[in-house]
């Protein structure tokens, strides 16, 4: 039985944001109903521990987070939650102390990413001031995330932008360097105990209109992750946001036959062949990073 380190349920596909690296999904827009996402832990429950909220869609959006949140301690999940940010302040009350809640990505490459983003400095504190908390009451671990770099431009603007994000954070932690100064591709800088910055190149995400190349490399699509989207899609990875490689849907089927299908199989033996078998495969530049 396959098992996955990485399990990615849509709990919305509706974002507050409109970021010029995120298309918007031409999906229904909607949010995943709590027996919904009972069903598909149940069946995802022999394959996985760690479930992410995140594909499309602004997680914290979601009117019974804090309702999820229980109901994944209750069934034996660890919740890792991908947010732009900007509502932590409202929706803290409700996922601070979540026994399930295991980790929290902030994508601060948003605020910028969204051309309508004002006060910087009120988007950081009210983040920063969140994760202190959290860091001091649980063991939750803290991700900052800076996915905008054009490793291609040493001194575009996209830098100084981050530069004044960096220089708020080093100011809350009191830190003695510069983070920039510490930062290698493809590692972390541990800010604090349990908080981290990764910063990294700005990827392109996969589109069907995209030029394809020779299709070789290779993923952890179904190998070390899946995902299920709000309609019940079961998508090999978190980059197929529109559910193009549709392998099922757990609503007719069960996850455990869907992963062991044909084409879930072929998809699988591809990569094991370095070869990416599906056409948004051969479109996408992220498997060229495992080779």
């Amino acid at each position: 039985m396959k098992r996955f380190k990485k399990f990615y349920i849509e709990t919305t596909s509706i974002c507050n944001l409109s970021c010029t690296f995120c298309p918007p999904t031409q999906r229904a827009k909607g949010f995943l109903q709590v027996e919904d996402f009972k069903k598909t832990l149940d069946q995802i429950k022999p394959h996985t521990d760690y479930i992410y909220f995140h594909v499309k869609g602004e997680p914290l959006l979601h009117p019974k987070i804090e309702e999820l949140l229980d109901i994944s301690h209750e069934k034996g999940f660890k919740v890792n939650i991908t947010t732009n940010g900007t509502l932590i302040k409202k929706a803290k009350p409700k996922i601070i102390n979540k026994p399930a809640l295991r980790q929290m990505n902030f994508s601060l490459h948003s605020f910028d990413g969204h051309p309508g983003s004002t006060d910087k400095e009120g988007y950081l504190a009210e983040i920063l001031s969140f994760v202190k908390e959290a860091v001091a009451s649980s063991d939750i671990i803290i991700s900052f995330r800076l996915w905008n770099l054009d490793m291609d431009n040493e001194t575009n603007l996209q830098k100084m932008r981050n530069r004044e994000l960096l220089a708020m954070i080093e100011k809350a932690f009191d830190l003695d360097y510069r983070i920039d100064e510490q930062f290698i591709p493809g590692t972390g800088v541990k800010i604090a105990e349990r908080i981290y910055l990764n910063q990294d190149p700005e990827f392109d995400w996969p589109d069907l209109n995209a030029p394809e190349d020779d299709g070789k490399g290779f993923c952890y699509a179904l190998r070390n992750q899946a995902g299920v989207l709000i309609d019940g899609t079961v998508i090999p990875c978190c980059l197929d946001g529109e559910g193009v490689i549709n392998l099922g849907n757990i609503h007719e089927d069960h996850f455990s036959d869907i992963v062991e299908s044909e084409r879930a199989t072929k998809l699988y033996d591809g990569f094991s062949r370095r070869e990416a078998v599906e056409e948004l495969c051969r479109k996408c530049g992220y498997r060229k990073r495992f080779g």
